[in-house]
């Protein structure tokens, strides 16, 4: 049985309806509107966005962000050199320059530690202004009385990451790894000047050991602090 459309009218028969033949007008729906970029995400069907890259997808290099850390590293570690007080009684100044290398051993890992500390002896041997001041440049201060604590700093910076990076990560393990690396760089000075100036080893202890353990219990301290300070910010 087909239905058919009737309206109401003002008048015309008499039961007030008229039979109209009038075909409806169909509404045509509107299509999604779709990307084909886009596929399988989601977009708003009124407004189409266009596909933009976010900031996390922009990643830097890992080789570049490798040689920026050891170039910022080395530099680190020549602005601590030139914070020196030269003493009388000993050829070997009081430096900054073991409390960096104790910051950069347990913030860095291993490797990433002894290339800088590599790349920064490489620096000084070339001629760079990167060591303390006051013994020469080049391979004549690398080689000269204090050159047993340089030689000794990518060892060290490389025994504190293990350390650090294999324990719980709590303040006593920073300074029992600063401390050990600290007491590394300490032998290797003393060891170097005994030969390198032919003093008794008691003497040479006495001369690069002696003097520097205040300061260096406040750099073990400072280093061990600031690294646990920075884990837990970025934990």
């Amino acid at each position: 049985m087909q239905l058919q459309d009737w309206r109401v009218t003002s008048g015309c028969n008499g039961h007030g309806y008229v039979h109209s033949n009038r075909p409806k007008r169909r509404t045509q729906q509107k299509k999604p509107i779709s990307n084909p970029s886009l596929k399988g995400k989601p977009v708003n069907r009124e407004i189409s966005t266009p596909n933009v890259y976010s900031a996390r997808q922009i990643s830097v290099p890992a080789g570049l962000r490798f040689a920026g850390i050891v170039l910022g590293g080395s530099i680190f570690l020549a602005v601590c050199a030139h914070i020196s007080i030269p003493l009388w009684f000993t050829p070997v100044p009081l430096t900054l320059q073991p409390f960096g290398v104790l910051l950069l051993g347990l913030l860095l890992s291993p490797r990433l530690a002894g290339t800088t500390l590599l790349a920064y002896l490489a620096e000084g041997a070339a001629g760079l202004p990167v060591f303390a001041p006051g013994s020469g440049l080049g391979i004549a201060h690398l080689l000269g009385p204090t050159g047993g604590y340089l030689m000794a700093y990518p060892v060290a910076a490389c025994l504190i990451a293990v350390l650090w990076q294999r324990s719980t990560h709590s303040l006593t393990w920073a300074l029992l790894s600063s401390a050990l690396g600290d007491l590394m760089i300490l032998a290797g000075g003393a060891l170097w000047l005994a030969a390198r100036t032919h003093l008794s080893l008691g003497s040479a202890l006495a001369l690069a050991i002696g003097p520097f353990l205040p300061g260096e219990a406040l750099k073990i301290s400072a280093s061990a602090g600031i690294a646990t300070g920075w884990r837990r910010i970025h934990r």
